[in-house]
């Protein structure tokens, strides 16, 4: 194991174009074992994550939601620690997520792009780190980097499992079946490893549940809650305003109808009308409103399901004693869209997908009912995590620690200014063009350029968005073209060239960067190219919806 750690350090810094001399840096391990075994009260660390938990479904965070009380348990965490405004993943999409956290590296050197990303073994770093530090590690419930977890113990899902009746893959065991609801499950798991576990040693437990990933199977207890309630709608569900621009909407919107899978009748080929509002006698505006309403009350009644059990999870903590010594992480693997915009799942750089919950609680050093809008990405989770049980950041990570800010509310000098953006799946599933963005604190900006990984010619219209934060939370104005901006998108261009080089995205391998630099002005001749790209698509999408009738 040290042999292939050592060598993926170096093949880190030979990827990321530090001289020879970096090698010389004395290896972290040996100094994390020293520190933490000089520890002798060392917190346990329990990392929750929900699939697509996205903060507009949690009550903390005070959205239109937030009267309906979904995450009781969950708030108490944000009462009693320290609620995150604006953290953020790295890239909207389950696997990808998953594999920041765990390298502390972005996806275009840890090499999980996509869904089909796997992470082996010896890549799997704050599992490493963690043990190394005298941790004893588990995983337990929703695991998706499709290789053996490299943790002490493990009960994961295969894939992205099953809602009911689960089938799970037990380190030593082989296949286990279990009877019941996922979260049930994987909660019963949790609580059967902490019962079982060292109670000598301190644990590093990843707690993944599947829930309220689509497609919304929720325990059979909770079919009539909400039963009975209208769940509020946003305003973008009905009017998207300018949000948007030719590479989401194409030439005078002619591509509405084919980018971005639609609560509504929109996309023609994936909307929810077609699973929950299947009476084509419907009005438009009513099988939409039917759609979105069951759509949040599966997604809102799996999301009891979790909260309700983290609280049995919580109270054997207590139970027990150790509750006070434990850091508590709760967060999703990113956001997802809730009808904002009539788009369903995630994968954009919109807020409601890229912004991830963030709650931690710790009483010892984190002040109860505390808040800042300090700016994190999921790269920072690890080492934020090793920083708590007494590890240095390994020089291999591109994340930073977020503990000092987490315990004083302030932020350091050095501390983030800016998220980093990338979406690779172009087109994928949910009709998604690919895309970079940058996003401070006041603004957004957004490059869709519109083609596949190993492609240099674009499928889709390029084009740019910005968003002022401040004055437009909920992104409906996209300033691009209002020329008081121009100093402003100078600065955020050069911010995001800039994080693209630091994290190795601008790498010659990648085919489409190439597009990403022909457009990367978008001066006259680019805009025209861009519109000849929208008729282009528009026509093939026609065409092969004619092919279809035809057979």
């Amino acid at each position: 194991m040290m042999n292939t750690f050592s060598y993926t350090r170096r093949d880190f810094i030979k990827a990321m174009g530090l001289g020879i001399a970096s090698l010389a840096i004395p290896e972290c391990v040996d100094a994390a074992q020293q520190i933490a075994r000089k520890s002798p009260k060392r917190p346990n660390i329990l990392f929750i994550m929900s699939d697509d938990h996205c903060f507009q479904a949690i009550g903390a965070y005070g959205s239109r939601l937030a009267r309906l009380n979904p995450t009781p348990t969950i708030d108490g965490l944000a009462k009693e620690g320290i609620l995150l405004d604006n953290c953020f993943c790295t890239n909207s999409i389950c696997t990808p997520s998953r594999a920041c956290i765990m390298t502390g590296q972005y996806s275009a050197v840890n090499g999980v792009y996509d869904l089909g990303g796997r992470l082996s073994p010896e890549h799997q770093y704050l599992a490493i780190e963690m043990k190394e530090a005298v941790y004893q590690t588990a995983v337990i419930g929703k695991w998706h980097l499709k290789t053996e977890p490299n943790f002490d113990y493990y009960k994961v899902l295969p894939g992205q499992g099953s809602y009911m009746n689960p089938t799970f893959k037990e380190k030593g065991k082989g296949t286990v079946k279990m009877q019941g609801h996922s979260s049930d499950c994987i909660t019963d798991s949790v609580l059967d490893y902490l019962k079982n576990r060292n109670k000598t040693k301190p644990f590093f437990l990843k707690y993944h549940f599947q829930a309220p990933h689509d497609m919304f199977q929720n325990a059979p207890r909770y079919e009539s809650y909400l039963a009975d309630v209208d769940i509020p709608e946003p305003e973008s569900l009905w009017d998207n305003k300018n949000n948007g621009s030719i590479a989401t909407r194409g030439y005078k919107d002619e591509l509405l109808r084919y980018i971005g899978t639609s609560i509504g009748r929109r996309n023609i080929r994936r909307n929810y009308t077609k699973n929950w509002a299947k009476d084509s006698a419907l009005s438009d505006d009513t099988a939409k409103r039917q759609a979105y309403q069951t759509y949040l009350k599966k997604f809102l009644r799996c999301v009891k399901g979790v909260d309700d059990n983290l609280k049995r999870v919580i109270d054997y903590l207590k139970e027990e004693g150790i509750c006070d010594n434990t850091v508590i992480m709760y967060t999703g693997d990113q956001g997802f869209m809730l009808g904002e915009h009539d788009y369903q799942d995630k994968r954009w750089a919109y807020e409601e997908s890229m912004r991830m919950p963030f709650i931690v609680r710790y009483p010892k050093t984190i002040k109860a009912g505390t808040r800042t809008d300090a700016i994190v990405e999921n790269v920072d989770f690890g080492p934020t995590m090793l920083d708590f049980a007494g590890v240095a950041t390994p020089k291999y990570m591109h994340g930073r620690s977020f503990k000092s800010i987490l315990e004083t509310g302030r932020e350091p000098q050095e501390a983030k200014q800016a998220a980093y953006y990338r979406y690779w799946m172009h087109m994928a599933h949910h009709d998604n063009p690919a895309h970079i963005a940058v996003r401070t604190k006041r603004y957004k900006l957004i490059m869709f350029y519109g083609t596949r990984q190993n492609q240099s010619t674009p499928q889709t219209p390029p084009g740019w968005e910005l968003y002022d934060l401040k004055n437009d939370p909920y992104e409906m104005n996209n300033l691009y073209d209002i020329p008081k901006y121009k100093g402003i998108i100078a600065q955020l261009k050069q911010k995001l060239k800039t994080l693209r080089s630091r994290y190795g995205e601008d790498d010659p391998k990648f085919a489409f960067n190439k597009v990403i630099e022909e457009f990367w002005d978008y001066d006259e001749a680019a805009r025209l190219k861009a519109i000849e790209i929208s008729h282009a698509y528009r026509k093939s999408k026609e065409k092969g919806k004619q092919q279809q009738r035809r057979k």
